[in-house]
């Protein structure tokens, strides 16, 4: 009579792969509860007057287009971005989706630059203070239409949104 076959006990194999499974996701879970809850990125963002103001992208069509034709050198100023003064949230409230979105002047520009566009949002949610003040107003990375770094120290953001509240 051959051997049996002897099979490891199956609750041996869920222990490892369970173990193996939780050791994967510990380091991520770290980094990204360092990342949103790290004391110093918190003092980034209250040492950096965060303002918000309501404006229409009709107003502000022409700040707007300039800004978006300058999105791909302003990505590697975001990118490189670790201090600011002042960040300025400007809520275009008459681009938001629920408004129908952009008014022509600025919906053709996003088409033209969209894939800088694309790389500039990117570039916001990768860098913790940028990400951090526009989460703390609660506007979503993809409602960034463009960037404007007009004085050392300060960016306009321009958001296709309406405040939360």
């Amino acid at each position: 009579m051959a051997n049996p076959i002897i099979l490891p006990d199956t609750r041996w194999l869920h222990a490892i792969a369970a173990t193996v499974f939780f050791a994967a996701i510990v380091p991520h879970a770290a980094l990204n509860a360092q990342g949103l809850e790290s004391s110093e990125t918190v003092n980034r963002i209250v040492g950096s007057e965060v303002k918000q103001e309501e404006a229409k992208a009709t107003t502000e069509a022409g700040n707007v287009t300039t800004a978006i034709d300058r999105t791909r050198e302003n990505i590697g100023t975001v990118r490189k971005t670790s201090k600011l003064d002042k960040v300025d949230i400007v809520f275009l409230t008459d681009a938001a989706r629920t408004e129908g979105g952009p008014p022509p002047a600025i919906e053709t520009k996003v088409k033209q630059h969209q894939d800088d566009i694309a790389e500039l949002r990117k570039e916001i949610e990768a860098n913790a203070l940028l990400f951090n003040a526009i989460q703390s107003r609660r506007v979503l990375a993809q409602d960034v239409l463009a960037v404007e770094f007009d004085d050392p120290g300060r960016i306009v953001i321009y958001a296709a949104a309406k405040p939360s509240g």
